[in-house]
């Protein structure tokens, strides 16, 4: 079945950098788009970063624009988040999620979802 791990959270000062991770699983990890999406402490998800099956084009929010980095290795089955300048702003559950196609489309449009991993920017 497919499986979405999230993993690489944790606490950190503002304008210090952090990575998560996504490991994928149950699915040929190289033919489907994915996506990082974040829900932040009593509001709505929010849409942070796309990038498409062969990972030749990226997508962003604004808020994370020049300052996050969507990547994916589809040898290793593993979608990436660097997270540099990071704000308290940016604390939320960060969850990895797949399209049901190569392309993504910025539209929530997804298949299946991570159980998430909590990110947490503070002093």
């Amino acid at each position: 079945q497919v499986q979405l791990v999230e993993s690489g959270g944790g606490l950190m000062q503002p304008g210090g950098s952090l990575s998560v991770s996504c490991a994928a699983s149950g699915f040929t990890f190289s033919s489907y788009a994915m996506s990082w999406v974040r829900r932040a402490p009593g509001k709505g998800l929010e849409w942070v970063s796309d990038i498409n099956s062969g990972g030749g084009s990226t997508y962003y929010a604004d808020s994370v624009k020049g300052r996050f980095t969507i990547s994916r290795d589809n040898a290793k089955n593993t979608l990436y988040l660097q997270m540099n300048s990071l704000k308290p702003e940016d604390t939320a559950v960060y969850y990895c999620a797949k399209y049901p196609s190569a392309i993504a489309t910025q539209s929530f449009e997804y298949d299946y979802w991570g159980q998430g991993t909590q990110v947490t920017v503070s002093s």
